[in-house]
């Protein structure tokens, strides 16, 4: 997944969770069957949030792959004070994405990998 469409599966993972429902994506596995087979099974698979509730508030990280960007070179996170916040901090880590503002931050990830 590239980071513009991993924001823009949590922007579905919150519209579900105001809902009050659970965001699923379709995913292929790889399963052995009762001949010894390997064959490929679809399963339905729970997408992780970003954000999280802590300190009577939510907080939102953007993530690129399974690591967490830290924003401003030393915070991993935004804080707000409602669920429904959490829109506008997706919005807005759409939009750094979009401008090349997260480069910076996807680059010292990599880095940090290896």
């Amino acid at each position: 997944l590239t980071l513009i469409a991993g924001i823009d599966e949590q922007q579905r993972v919150l519209e579900a969770a105001l809902r009050g429902e659970t965001y699923t994506v379709r995913v292929t596995r790889k399963v052995t069957n009762a001949e010894g087979e390997r064959v490929e099974q679809a399963a339905e698979k729970r997408a992780r949030a970003w954000y999280f509730e802590q300190d009577n508030g939510w907080y939102v990280q953007c993530r690129y792959g399974a690591r967490v960007l830290h924003l401003n070179g030393k915070s991993n996170a935004v804080w707000v004070a409602t669920l429904q916040e959490v829109a506008d901090v997706l919005a807005a880590f759409k939009a750094a994405a979009e401008s090349g503002e997260l480069d910076k931050a996807v680059a010292m990830a990599m880095a940090r990998a290896k």
